[in-house]
C-alpha cells in the first residue's frame, strides 16, 4: 500500500526555503570564473521561501530572501532540498517595493 502524502505546516518561526541554483561557480565583474571551492569569506545566498510558521511576520511564501548557509538545517522533500530555520536568521527579503530599502536592486 502507498504512502499517504501529509501537507506539510511549518511551526512557530521557522521559515523553509528552497535556495536557488547557481550559489556554487560565479563570475567577476571582470568576467573571472571563481570556483564554488574558493571561499575569501563567510558568503550569504538566496532562497525562496516556501513555508511559514504562524509566527513569521515579515516574510511569506514566494518571497527572496538572504541567508548565510551555515546557519540552517537541511531537510529533502521530493527529492529537492530545502533549508529550514528561524527568521530572525534571515539577513533580507528581496521585493518590489520596499518602505525601507536600500535602494539597491537585483
Amino acid at each position: 500500500m502507498a504512502e499517504p502524502k501529509l501537507e506539510i505546516q511549518m511551526l512557530h518561526d521557522r521559515v523553509m526555503i528552497k535556495a536557488i541554483e547557481g550559489a556554487g561557480e560565479r563570475r567577476s565583474s571582470a568576467g573571472i570564473v571563481i570556483p564554488a571551492t574558493a571561499q575569501v569569506a563567510k558568503r550569504l545566498v538566496w532562497g525562496e521561501v516556501v513555508g511559514v510558521g504562524q509566527h513569521v511576520r515579515t516574510v511569506k511564501a514566494g518571497d527572496r530572501v538572504l541567508l548565510a548557509a551555515d546557519d540552517q538545517y537541511e531537510v529533502e522533500i521530493g527529492g529537492i532540498a530545502h533549508l529550514v530555520m528561524r527568521e530572525r536568521d534571515l539577513h533580507a527579503v528581496a521585493s518590489e517595493a520596499a518602505q525601507y530599502g536600500t535602494g539597491l536592486y537585483l
